[in-house]
């Protein structure tokens, strides 16, 4: 059974760099490198998941309003492959970073904020946020921890996948790669599925180190 998806939206306007780093919101694009990697993951995944069942954002497409849409209610499982920002001052100020340009080169705001995210109607099955630090969040009083993972949650995700620190653009790439196809194409579920990649990573010769692949985890329900 084929399930509706949106592949990785990325900020395509910025140079490369081998982590997906974590900043402030006052970040430009020209502060923001490009990542390489999040392309091929971007297109990699999208080959699993047949074309009338998919939408793919990349580059200028991958707006804020495209995040926004309602439309995106539609689809079981929402990925963004792109630069995480966490502020811990103000931490409703967090979020990920999408087209900062439209298709004229005017700039526009290109910050999905967790103020947007909790607004959102997004009962998917899964959210993988494939960026840095996206599973951080700050305690507060009364509230409990404030972050994007309970945003998604309160938006109507079942599950959300974030990372707890800053991740190389690279070995993300392969782990969502593999990720995706024991998922969708093994058709198993998202917490065995990672954890079935990370041991893969955790025995290969090139990503052996945790710090490759130990970032990411699954947040929600747990079956």
């Amino acid at each position: 059974m084929s399930r509706k998806i949106t592949p990785p939206t990325q900020n395509d306007l910025a140079r490369n760099r081998a982590t997906r780093n974590s900043g402030l919101l006052g970040n430009t694009a020209s502060e923001l490198d490009r990542l390489k990697y999040s392309r091929y993951e971007a297109e990699n995944i999208a080959q699993l998941v047949p074309e009338n069942a998919r939408l793919k954002a990349l580059d200028f497409e991958a707006s804020l309003a495209t995040a926004t849409n309602p439309n995106l209610a539609e689809y079981q499982i929402v990925h963004f492959a792109t630069h995480g920002l966490f502020d811990p001052v103000n931490p409703e100020l967090s979020g990920i970073v999408l087209s900062l340009y439209d298709k004229t080169g005017n700039k526009q705001d290109g910050f999905l904020r967790l103020s947007n995210i909790f607004n959102l109607d997004l009962p998917t099955e899964l959210v993988v946020l494939s960026a840095c630090q996206t599973g951080v969040g700050k305690e507060m009083k009364g509230e409990g921890l404030v972050g994007l993972t309970r945003g998604f949650m309160y938006a109507g995700a079942r599950r959300v996948i974030v990372s707890l620190w800053s991740v190389n653009d690279a070995s993300t790439s392969e782990l969502m790669t593999k990720f995706y196809q024991k998922m969708l194409q093994g058709e198993e579920n998202p917490i065995h599925a990672l954890r079935q990649t990370q041991l893969e990573m955790w025995k290969s010769e090139k990503w052996q180190s945790p710090y490759y692949w130990g970032a990411f985890t699954v947040q929600g329900d747990w079956r």
